[in-house]
């Protein structure tokens, strides 16, 4: 019968910052043998390599190791670290260690176990492998499980795709990750407040290679790969002005799912004020046609020349070349009519924001399925030419166009700014 073994290492002295963690393992006696497993706490290895921090806020030892805050409630953050790990407070601890000091995951997990496989195997006629692990609690799951942060001597990921199962049906996506596997084996005998960071895992020599391998940081989702890449903090960032598109089609689903997500923005009086208009090719060939002209006339009018016309009306491009155009409308059916200029102008004011928030969500819902856009503002110049084109209902207000598609290139960095200079008290 198949099966493998994993023991704890137990009697392992207090590791402190500067100790040799390799000679602290050995000096246990452990009898290594070839194919063995090495799994180690990520916390036994920081202290080791001196990552423990005294008299430091946590919140600030947090915000060090942080590249992207993912979501956040209250106090709890989940961040993603600058290793790429998505995990609660950045993997900073507080257990484990004196009262008053942090310890934070070690500078290079993978290249942590390089070093450590290499000694442990120094001494022996064979070869092992090294995984260094860290607790992380999981999406949609509650309760928390170790994974692998570093590896070494073995690939974290098991690619079966192409293979066949017992009923000869070819598998396409079945890629198991061994290495979190097996940190999570070896945390049931460690435990986490039994000071036994170490365990060896042995039977299961035919994953140990040779090479040191990719390390953990293989098993990362790259982000372009990720079905999930925008945490809650996140999503309002996500969205970006997208210039040009691949011409790659935009399924309507996905469009009508983000006219849903558009539809729940606040409105005045109960009112839904939003139409957004899904304009075929032909069509909008003659809209941006008609616009264009339009333009013409009236950058002449406004005494432009030439090239200055060219430049501005070469601005419809984005909207020309992307794969799909949706042009949003404004219905202020439900208006109140009031009397008097200021109140009616208030009345109108109200729908226009509300539409503006629409047109917002929108483009938000098409951030988040990965879809880029750029709003433009086209129709709000023309809005005639725009109703007669499209063969709108009398009342329906063009409130420009938005270009949609799958960005064929990531936009450039947001520009920095200041909160303090938008944010005012009185």
């Amino acid at each position: 019968m198949a099966g493998f073994q994993v023991v704890v290492l137990e009697g392992l002295p207090e590791i402190a910052p500067g100790d040799d963690l390799a000679a602290a393992i050995t000096a246990r006696g452990i009898d290594l043998q070839d194919g063995d497993i090495v799994v180690v706490s990520s916390k036994a290895v920081s202290k080791a390599e001196g990552r423990v921090v005294p008299g430091v806020d946590r919140a600030d030892a947090v915000a060090s190791e942080t590249v992207r805050v993912v979501a956040e409630r209250g106090d709890l953050k989940v961040v993603e670290t600058r290793h790429g790990l998505v995990l609660a407070a950045a993997g900073v601890d507080t257990s484990n260690v004196a009262p008053g000091s942090l310890v934070l995951l070690p500078e290079d997990a993978d290249a942590s176990a390089r070093l450590l496989r290499t000694a442990l195997q120094a001494p022996i006629d064979g070869t092992i492998a090294v995984i260094v692990t860290d607790t992380a609690g999981r999406p949609w799951r509650l309760g928390q499980t170790d994974i692998a942060i570093g590896a070494a001597g073995i690939s974290p990921l098991l690619d079966l795709r192409g293979s066949h199962d017992a009923h000869g049906n070819v598998l396409e996506s079945t890629v198991p990750a061994v290495a979190d596997e097996l940190a999570a084996a070896a945390e049931l005998v460690m435990g986490k407040a039994a000071g036994t960071p170490v365990a060896v895992v042995r039977g299961l020599g035919h994953l140990v290679q040779s090479s040191d391998g990719p390390g953990a940081a293989a098993i990362v989702r790259p982000r372009d790969e990720d079905l999930f890449p925008s945490g809650s903090v996140d999503v309002v960032r996500s969205r970006r002005t997208v210039r040009t598109f691949t011409q790659q089609p935009v399924p309507r689903a996905t469009i009508e799912a983000a006219v849903a997500d558009a539809i729940t923005a606040p409105a005045p009086h109960h009112t839904a004020p939003w139409r957004f208009v899904l304009v075929a090719d032909d069509r909008r060939v003659a809209l941006l046609d008609a616009m264009a002209e339009q333009w013409r006339t009236d950058l002449r009018a406004d005494g432009l020349d030439d090239a200055d016309i060219d430049r501005r009306v070469a601005r419809g491009d984005i909207v020309r070349a992307a794969p799909t155009v949706v042009v949003p409308c404004l219905v202020d059916e439900g208006a109140y009519a009031y009397p008097d200029e200021r109140r009616s102008s208030a009345e109108e004011a109200m729908f226009v924001l509300a539409m503006g928030a629409g047109i917002e969500n929108f483009l938000l819902g098409l951030s988040v399925r990965g879809v880029g856009s750029a709003w433009v503002s086209s129709t709000l110049f023309c809005p005639d030419v725009a109703r007669a084109t499209l063969r709108l209902p009398t009342g329906w207000r063009p409130m420009g166009a938005v270009a949609l598609g799958f960005a064929d290139a990531a936009p450039p960095p947001r520009p920095p700014r200041d909160v303090g200079e938008y944010l005012v008290e009185r």
